[in-house]
């Protein structure tokens, strides 16, 4: 029952791990997510850890996975080279398929072209274009012949080549050109691109040359051209030959590295999640010592108590793992350290945790509203039991939509004020307005309404006054329960705390305190409820009265008339025990805990005499070993000497506790008035949504009024939904929040220490944790 109110108890403990079986016992422990590891390296630079390098080529591999074991490093890298070698295998190929189609298309237009122009002999031509990649020079012993250059070149630098060409040459050249038909893709950028053919006429070594220097400039590619048409046609024939076998090879090297991307694709994930795993273990490692002399990982941990079983067969089973023969030692090492605060929970109780971890009491004013929405939304049987109870309240007030529900039958009854027909003269004459009067015989049947408001105050035209103070009291009855429970919560951390001074000298007087004054208040509300009589009850004062009076003694008031016998000596003996509680808790426990401090120092050096008498007397009989030694080096500077008692401190503390909650106790009472209020203000909404929007349609006839009832219902439904149900839902969701946080929770919560942060898988896959 402990782990309901507080955080389950945890142990601290050093962990001796082989270095060859640290790798998978710290994975053992990650699966788990119940160890929390120190950092005992935090004077050492981040990049002068042991495991540093690991966690780089773990980043490298995140960066190349973005969002592997080492069995998936290994593929992965041989992976990545496979796949690098078909994209280069795949551009060689598209860029020689490139070449080969130009030349292909450049073949057919030059023969187009020389059968179209007749009047050029086949034997005017000199140049031996027989060669597939090179152009065979004219001999310089043939002038006066033509020779011709072939190429291609892209379409938009087509004119300024032309323009060019023709001042260079000084219109010495012919030049011949025709439009590639298909559209080509460059290799690399995977880009469309237009192209020309172009074949060049010209007399002479030196022009050939610049024509080379001009083509060569504006990246214009030249292909050898046979200048006899049987060789042309032979060209062409092995061209296409060598495109077929091209494409083969392109759709295979692509099928290849489809399956490359596919078998990356599949286990892209899993790999991921490996790397991630791999760079946590590492940065774990990089928290614990390394023992060079013992080949040993030292840690300290932080875990629950009761899961201690379960953290050593992690261990064993990641010792089985790594092959090692030495089992991992785990010994609890005695400190003052404060443990971190480890609320386990389920499925259901982890919504209500999530609120505390993540605004805890000091953030409560610093709540924005995407996190509110994100935690009402989220812990969606939040809403469940705010449906519930949103149900039980209705059912309390008996209001739905602005209107009551007649289960059980009225307990109040018109027809005793008829005679004969007609309205009762008697009554006429000492109830003008004809207001059902408790009185008379009949009218209430003595029997008050099994459950909830009567339906009959829906009529009343004191309905708001009579539902205002039944609100607020219900409101205060609340509030004042719910304290007082906080209060007694607190008596169970005094006694786990072992603080007998607490529970006499602070619980004690808080609950005297809260019981004679606002427990009082309760008490009379109830009973004036309960003993209620109509005579009494014409004459007898309000409760807020009765409490006033109570505090001034005003007792010879005569309209402060008691509802019970003795109830003035009751009244008087509740507020002298209230103001005794008071310096009950003020002074007395200072002036104790300052004798027990004085007590504790003279005590304190007989102790230290004989434990060091004792040391002295053993010492030879104890031998150290080397892990006893790792263990008292790293906790030797650990354990903190009690802070030094200051009388004057633990004076004004307490009188500031003493205040707060004698104030708090008036204030939260007042703070519980929300709900009253929010009470109010849905009420009020509802009847104003009822009124004026789904009355209209209710009363329309006919088919008219048969189609405007359903839009006047959806506008209804509409506005009943973003007004009553989210907006004032979550007005209640935050107001209810901080009675519980504020008002209820101060009378017993600490919120101290810091959160247990186990190294859990879970939460660093879940990007919950910082890795």
């Amino acid at each position: 029952m402990a782990s309901v109110f507080r955080s389950e108890e945890m142990c601290l403990s050093q962990l001796f791990l082989q270095v060859e079986a640290a790798y998978c016992c710290v994975a053992e422990l990650g699966e788990l997510d119940l160890v929390q590891f120190k950092d005992l390296n935090m004077n050492v630079n981040s990049f002068q850890r042991k495991f540093v390098n690991e966690v780089r080529r773990c980043e490298s591999l995140e960066r190349i996975l973005r969002p592997s074991s080492e069995l998936a490093v290994t593929i992965l890298e041989k992976l990545e080279g496979e796949i690098q070698e078909a994209n280069h295998n795949q551009q060689d190929l598209k860029k020689n398929f490139l070449q080969l189609t130009e030349l292909k298309h450049l073949l057919k237009k030059t023969q187009d072209f020389f059968e179209t122009e007749a009047n050029l002999a086949d034997d005017f031509f000199m140049e031996d274009t027989s060669g597939l990649l090179e152009l065979r020079t004219s001999p310089a012993s043939m002038p006066g012949k033509l020779g011709f250059t072939a190429g291609v070149i892209d379409r938009e630098r087509l004119a300024a080549f032309e323009r060019l060409l023709w001042r260079v040459c000084r219109g010495n050249v012919y030049l011949k050109f025709s439009e590639m038909d298909v559209p080509l893709q460059d290799p690399v950028t995977k880009e469309e691109i237009k192209k020309n053919i172009f074949i060049i006429f010209y007399q002479g070594e030196q022009l050939r040359q610049k024509i080379r220097k001009i083509c060569d400039g504006f990246r214009a590619t030249i292909y050898p051209c046979p200048e006899l048409a049987a060789e042309r046609r032979h060209m062409l024939a092995e061209v296409n030959v060598r495109l077929e076998d091209l494409n083969i090879v392109i759709t295979q090297t692509e099928s290849h590295r489809q399956r490359l991307l596919q078998e990356a694709a599949a286990n892209w994930h899993t790999w991921a999640i490996q790397v991630q795993k791999m760079k946590a273990i590492y940065h774990t490692l990089n928290l614990c010592n390394i023992d060079v002399t013992q080949q040993c990982v030292i840690a300290e941990v932080w875990f629950p108590v009761a899961d201690t079983a379960r953290i050593q067969r992690a261990l064993e089973q990641g010792t089985e793992q790594s092959g090692s023969a030495m089992a991992p030692i785990l010994t609890a090492v005695p400190s003052k350290t404060a443990p971190p605060t480890f609320n386990r929970t389920n499925k259901f109780t982890a919504g209500f945790q999530n609120l505390v971890d993540a605004y805890g009491v000091g953030n409560y004013r610093e709540m924005n509203p995407g996190q509110i929405w994100s935690t009402f939304f989220h812990g969606r049987y939040l809403i469940l039991l705010m449906g519930i109870f949103s149900v039980y309240t209705g059912l309390i007030y008996n209001d739905c939509f602005s209107k009551s529900l007649n289960i059980f039958g009225s307990s109040w009854s018109v027809r005793p004020m008829f005679r004969n027909g007609t309205w009762n003269d008697h009554i006429v004459e000492t109830n003008p307005v004809l207001q059902l009067d408790p009185a008379v015989p009949g009218v209430y049947s003595g029997n008050p309404y099994p459950f909830g408001i009567d339906p009959i105050w829906n009529l009343a035209s004191n309905k708001l006054t009579f539902l205002n103070s039944y609100k607020m009291k219900m409101s205060v009855i609340l509030g004042i329960v719910q304290m007082v429970f906080g209060v007694i919560l607190s008596l169970f951390n005094h006694i786990y705390f072992r603080k007998a001074v607490n529970v006499i000298l602070q619980f004690i007087p808080e609950m005297i305190f809260i019981l004679c004054l606002f427990g009082y208040l309760v008490f009379m509300i109830i009973f004036k409820w309960c003993q209620f009589d109509v005579h009494v009850s014409q004459g007898a004062p309000s409760i807020l009265i009765h409490f006033i009076n109570m505090f001034l003694f005003n007792y010879d008031d005569p309209s402060n008339r008691p509802l019970y016998k003795h109830q003035r000596e009751v009244q008087s003996f509740f507020v002298v025990m209230a103001l005794i509680s008071v310096p009950w808790m003020l002074l007395i426990k200072p002036f104790i805990l300052r004798a027990n401090h004085r007590k504790a120092q003279l005590q304190a050096p007989m102790v230290q005499g004989d434990s060091t008498e004792t040391v002295e007397n053993d010492s030879s009989n104890h031998s150290v070993t080397s892990a006893q030694k790792v263990s008292g080096g790293a906790h030797g500077g650990q354990d903190e000497q009690e802070e030094e008692f200051n009388f004057g401190d633990v004076f004004v503390h307490q009188a500031i506790h003493t205040i707060e909650y004698c104030l708090g106790c008036i204030s939260n009472t007042a703070s519980y008035l929300r709900l009253w209020a929010l009470s109010l203000a849905h009420a009020q909404l509802s009847e104003v949504l009822w009124t004026m929007v789904m009355n209209i349609g209710l009363r329309q006839h006919g088919w008219g009024g048969l189609i405007g009832v359903f839009i006047i219902f959806t506008v209804f439904a509409v506005l009943t939904v973003a007004i009553l149900l989210i907006m004032e839902g979550l007005s209640a969701f935050l107001h209810a929040l901080r009675l519980h946080w504020v008002e209820f929770q101060n009378k017993f919560y600490v919120g101290a220490g810091y959160k247990f942060s186990p190294f859990s898988f879970k939460h660093i896959l879940d990007g919950t944790v910082d890795e």
